[in-house]
């Protein structure tokens, strides 16, 4: 069973949406109830609503439990070393020599918007195992882009 790298703050809103989705279920199932009292179900368009909403809880539970226990969390403080891994920030130099910071976190945890990407995304497996002053090349929508790693942190 492989296991899901992440940090303990995407492990922590893994279990709280797992907690809030089985707040959830007793919910869903009332409201299946309730439609039921309504009569013929062939027309009953609260009742497949409720019976859908049932089913994405019911798989969302599952994904999130599987996820759950298969976690490794990782805290990027306890780590040190000169090579990018898991839960690294590298600060990178684009072409125009523009300092660019990742941290490479869990699929759970990306937001490229707060400079989160996921360790299978292009540029992070492209910085896997580098060391500062190494190039990388990352082949991208626009093109090939390259970047120098300027500085790695584990913080």
């Amino acid at each position: 069973m492989e296991k899901v790298p992440m940090l303990a703050e995407g492990y922590e809103k893994l279990t709280a949406d797992l907690k809030a989705l089985r707040a959830e279920r007793p919910l869903v199932v009332d409201a299946i109830e309730e439609a039921r009292a309504h009569g013929d179900l062939s027309e009953n368009a609260e009742y497949h609503a409720a019976k859908e909403r049932q089913g994405q809880i019911e798989a969302q539970i599952a994904e999130i439990e599987d996820k759950v226990t298969r976690a490794q969390i990782i805290d990027p403080k306890t780590l040190s070393g000169d090579k990018v891994v898991f839960g690294a920030t590298v600060t990178l130099l684009d072409e125009d020599d523009k300092p660019i910071k990742y941290q490479i976190v869990g699929q759970t945890e990306a937001d490229a918007s707060k400079g989160r990407i996921s360790y299978n995304s292009p540029i992070a497996r492209a910085l896997i195992g580098k060391q500062v002053e190494d190039e990388i090349e990352v082949t991208v929508p626009s093109g090939d882009k390259f970047y120098l790693v300027e500085k790695i942190e584990f913080i």
